[in-house]
């Protein structure tokens, strides 16, 4: 399981022209869930989401947590984070999760994540979406749950 986090001052997804969620100060999570992934990696990925320190304190380093300073959470599914790009010119999505555990597995995550954090929103699983959003610092990681081997 992947999470793209971005360290933003806003962000918003659009679907058919309605905003479907938004958030001021925070993260936007764009979520990859990949075959063979389960509820408990679900859980640790979200655990290091929330408590992963990007955001900076007093001296300006990045010392403070999602939790730590009260951000809001925008959670947007992203099955072409799960591709596989090693060869060629096209990705290859066998090593993505079959659409209902993608699914399934997408709702673990947000159900969670919406009971602990007060400012939150999503995607929709499976739409077209547009989302956007302003990347503070530009501050981006990848947070992955195993994590691949070498």
């Amino acid at each position: 399981m992947i999470a793209l986090l971005q360290l933003v001052t806003e962000a918003r997804v659009t679907i058919d022209g309605v905003v479907h969620g938004e958030i001021g100060r925070g993260l936007l999570v764009l979520l990859g869930v990949a075959r063979g992934d389960t509820p408990a990696e679900a859980d640790r990925l979200l655990e290091r989401v929330l408590g992963y320190r990007i955001f900076p304190d007093e001296a300006g380093r990045m010392n403070r947590s999602l939790v730590d300073v009260g951000g809001g959470l925008l959670v947007v599914s992203q099955f072409t984070l799960v591709a596989d790009t090693s060869k060629g010119t096209r990705p290859g999505f066998s090593t993505g999760a079959a659409p209902a555990d993608g699914e399934r597995l997408y709702d673990h995550f947000v159900a969670e994540a919406r009971r602990r954090v007060p400012e939150f929103g999503t995607g929709r699983f499976g739409a077209d979406m547009q989302v956007s959003l302003v990347n503070d610092g530009p501050v981006t990681f990848w947070l992955e749950v195993p994590p691949r081997g070498p």
